[in-house]
């Protein structure tokens, strides 16, 4: 398997933009990356490509590998990361033009 491409700054940059509009679509707890969780964050990212992921669990450093571990198995790439609430971004494989959050936010 390839690598995703490195985000650019401004790609990042243009990503948090559009991030402030979304609200999580998927809330990760205590129980970790179950694979129901992975394959709703999987759907999520191919249907929307740029979501925000509610991350609720004990202290900053599992937090961060829960993190990694989830941008790694969803071959996803972290846009941004603020408290509980992190953005991932992964481009589609066929994009919908009518659930894309880069298509419906563009400026």
């Amino acid at each position: 398997m390839t690598k995703p491409a490195t985000l650019t700054n401004e790609q990042k940059k243009r990503y948090r933009t559009i991030g402030h509009a979304l609200n999580p679509v998927v809330m990760i707890a205590e129980k970790g990356l179950s694979e129901s969780v992975l394959n709703e964050v999987a759907r999520a990212l191919e249907d929307h490509e740029l979501i925000k992921v509610r991350i609720s669990v004990g202290d900053r450093e599992t937090k961060n590998q829960l993190i990694s571990e989830l941008c790694a198995n969803c071959k996803a790439q972290l846009v941004q990361k603020i408290g509980n609430i992190v953005l991932i971004y992964r481009k589609a494989r066929e994009r919908n033009n009518k659930l894309s959050n880069l298509v419906k936010y563009q400026s």
